[in-house]
């Protein structure tokens, strides 16, 4: 342990609170692991049992009170009613076993959380800001003291869940959840953490229809009144936390981008569907060519599923191509969409402004065999493109068949497919046979967990590209390093440390070795992405300088550590 951990763990927290409005308190709450002492300094005999526990003694009985459960969704509600008592004793479970608790805590089973919320949900987390009730008085709520030390947020209006879309104020498992994992991937304070959702009411007539669910029951509000609603918010944010980091998460269709554009410029905010998923796309992809796949100049990507994720991944990977030296229509003539209407083109109805730059020309197919020259499909893109690169993030569940996967094999010596579509069940194509249809020459990567597949006597890893590679060293750089606005940049730069820390470069047998680094050492990720996002701020004049030993002792003070501390009376 080093000195400056020592002394982290041996420091004392001052609190004014005491008694019972102590042992509610999540994030100071100890349960009975508060000692003699401090039972007498803030008025807790009486209220504790006698038997003083330490926290190793609260976490193993924690998991194996969880093992005895009958699944994973049962043991996500327990864990989180855990954390909503004690913070410190819900990290100090993830963090013995953080790849095993990751899928219990996020995806897959928050999809099921997020469809049962209103059903599972006991006690206030985060903000719920409603449209019909908080219109003019978002400010007063954001002002509230408790909240002074906050510097991420993670928003959300419950409009596109995943795949399994619009989830009104259910929504508010993905806040909850994704700063979950700001902390035990990335080491953010949860004192430091607010998940907000903007209630804007519901188009799922079922939700509308259930007696317990707890959201407003309004058909959900559009256009100009919920630009007006979500000025107000963001307005709100920006005057009352200068340096925070405000991270959109499962905004409804168009608006994830159109929010994020209008209000990039003008503080720190990030869209994680967007820019986050493209980030550990981008690494992803650098980590497979160096595993054998081609260059990238030589690169032709096929991406079934263009929406925000799946334009946010051309527009950064084609930046990447350009800073490799391409022009940027050169670089985007390397991409083909393909979304509910075909593959998109120049003059086609319905083009969105993320889709625009990717657009192929009117008369690309006016040589190819389809059946439908108004609606080319993904398999006739396929056959006339031979793309060495094919990503899914259609929430289409098995779309990539053999038909279309097969040919892969052929025109590519490796073929990259990555299929990040969520929940499990929305999988473009398993592992399994994505392997079996390319005699096991596909690099695969998928957006949820599976296990290592056995293939010509052979486990082959099957990696799990998911924006938890990226965001919480995003969020450890703005809270160590000051930063004003996320850009770009600094997403391509993330990507670059992520590629760095890949086991496939050098490997001697690189089919058999991981992209990217395993889910355990997701906190030495998140120091080496944020490290690099810290850089590249100083280098585009968005974030302060500071000497490199500076900025490591930032790094350092920034990661909260899964403790009890001694308490003092404030």
């Amino acid at each position: 342990m080093s000195d400056t951990v020592r002394a982290m763990l041996s420091s004392s927290l001052k609190t004014a609170l005491s008694g019972r409005e102590l042992l509610d308190c999540p994030v100071l709450n100890k349960g009975n692991a508060f000692d003699r002492r401090e039972r007498d300094l803030f008025g807790l005999h009486g209220l504790l049992p006698a038997s003083v526990a330490t926290l190793a003694e609260q976490a193993d009985l924690a998991r194996a009170r969880l093992a005895a459960l009958p699944d994973n969704f049962a043991r996500h509600i327990a864990l989180r009613e855990i954390q909503d008592r004690n913070e410190t004793l819900f990290y100090a479970i993830i963090d013995e076993a953080l790849e095993a608790w990751l899928p219990i805590i996020y995806t897959p089973a928050i999809g099921w959380a997020c469809r049962e919320f209103s059903h599972i949900w006991t006690r206030p987390r985060g903000l719920f800001l409603s449209y019909a009730d908080h219109r003019g008085r978002i400010a007063e709520i954001l002002a509230n003291p408790q909240f002074d030390d906050v510097r991420v947020i993670v928003a959300s209006d419950g409009g596109s869940i995943l795949g399994i879309g619009d989830q009104g104020a259910n929504g508010m498992g993905i806040p909850i959840g994704k700063l979950s994992l700001y902390t035990a991937c990335g080491g953010l304070d949860p004192a430091r953490a607010l998940p907000v959702l903007l209630d804007v009411g519901t188009d799922n007539e079922t939700l509308l229809a259930d007696p317990e669910y707890i959201g407003w029951r309004h058909a959900r509000v559009r256009g100009a009144e919920y630009d007006a609603f979500i000025a107000e918010f963001v307005q709100a944010v920006n005057t009352r936390w200068p340096n925070i980091a405000l991270h959109w998460e499962d905004l409804s269709g168009a608006d994830a981008l159109r929010i994020l554009r209008r209000y990039r410029d003008g503080m720190c905010t990030y869209n994680d569907d967007i820019q986050g998923t493209a980030g550990v796309t981008a690494g992803a992809l650098l980590a497979a060519i160096r595993a054998g796949g081609a260059p990238l100049d030589a690169q032709k990507i096929v991406i079934f599923g263009a929406g925000g994720a799946g334009c946010g991944i051309a527009d950064l990977l084609a930046q990447m191509m350009v800073a490799g030296g391409m022009t940027a229509q050169e670089a985007s003539r390397r991409f083909f969409m393909v979304d509910i209407n075909g593959l998109v083109r120049e003059g086609m109805p319905g083009v969105t402004e993320g889709q625009q730059p990717f657009a192929q020309p009117a008369d690309v197919a006016s040589g190819w065999r389809v059946d439908d020259a108004a609606h080319i499909t993904l398999a006739e893109v396929m056959a006339h493109v031979q793309p060495t690169m094919l990503i899914g993030t259609s929430g289409q569940g098995g779309a990539f068949t053999r038909e279309i996967v097969a040919p892969m094999a052929q025109q590519a010596a490796r073929p990259i497919i990555f299929a990040l579509s969520n929940p499990t069940a929305n999988i473009e194509a398993t592992p399994a046979d994505l392997l079996a249809w390319t005699q096991g020459r596909a690099i695969i990567g998928t957006g949820g967990p599976f296990a290592p597949v056995e293939y010509a006597g052979r486990l082959r890893p099957v990696d799990q590209i998911n924006n938890s590679y990226v965001f919480p060293g995003v969020g450890l750089a703005v809270v160590a390093g000051g930063i004003t606005r996320m850009t770009d940049g600094m997403f391509l730069a993330a990507a670059h440390a992520l590629a760095a820390l890949s086991p496939a470069a050098g490997a001697a047998d690189p089919t058999t070795a991981p992209l990217l680094p395993p889910v355990s050492e997701l906190r030495l990720v998140a120091t080496a992405v944020a490290r690099a996002v810290i850089a590249q701020g100083q280098k585009e004049g968005v974030a302060p300088q500071a000497a490199g030993h500076d900025v490591e002792t930032a790094l350092r003070d920034a990661v909260w550590i899964a403790r009890y501390r001694p308490y003092e009376k404030a």
